[in-house]
């Protein structure tokens, strides 16, 4: 097997039944969308990514962006310049490899050079994922907040990575 990585390529519209289809996969975590969804949040998106055939991708808004998550409306009151993490989905097959932190630290690179301060994400606190807390915590980010949200059917911890030259 190659140790060669695989290239971080931005997400086109000929990735988006592949994208519906892993983002659909994991909607338990994330949440589910039909197609004109998902075309609607990647128009309004400041960055997203996709790794190989689509073994993993990341979609992410900034401060400007027109989208109602409460997650996402949360950080805009708090921060005045910031990158939100909505989504960020590795293939069961490709997990372990090392995607989501090379999309993250791409991420950070491209959220620093348009002058970004923090990037941002929740966490579902119930259900706990513990395996993200510690992921997230590993790259720097630290718990800011947290809400109970969808009428008290979940509840989430906010985490932030004050992003530095």
């Amino acid at each position: 097997m190659s140790k060669e990585l695989l290239p971080i390529e931005q997400i086109s519209p000929a990735d988006e039944a592949v994208i519906l289809a892993l983002n659909n996969a994991h909607a338990a975590e994330l949440s589910w969308l039909e197609p004109e969804q998902l075309s609607f949040l990647l128009g309004e998106a400041f960055y997203t990514r996709r790794i190989g055939a689509l073994e993993a991708f990341i979609l992410c808004f900034d401060q400007d962006a027109d989208y109602e998550s409460p997650n996402f409306l949360w950080f805009r009151e708090r921060y005045r310049r910031f990158v939100y993490v909505d989504r960020v989905v590795v293939a069961a097959t490709a997990r372990g490899r090392g995607h989501a932190r090379r999309l993250y630290e791409d991420l950070f690179e491209q959220a620093r050079r348009a002058g970004h301060t923090a990037v941002t994400c929740e966490v579902n606190a119930d259900p706990p994922n513990p395996a993200s807390d510690a992921f997230h915590a590993a790259l720097g980010f630290a718990e800011v907040g947290g809400a109970v949200i969808h009428g008290g059917k979940k509840s989430v911890r906010y985490w932030a990575k004050p992003l530095t030259e």
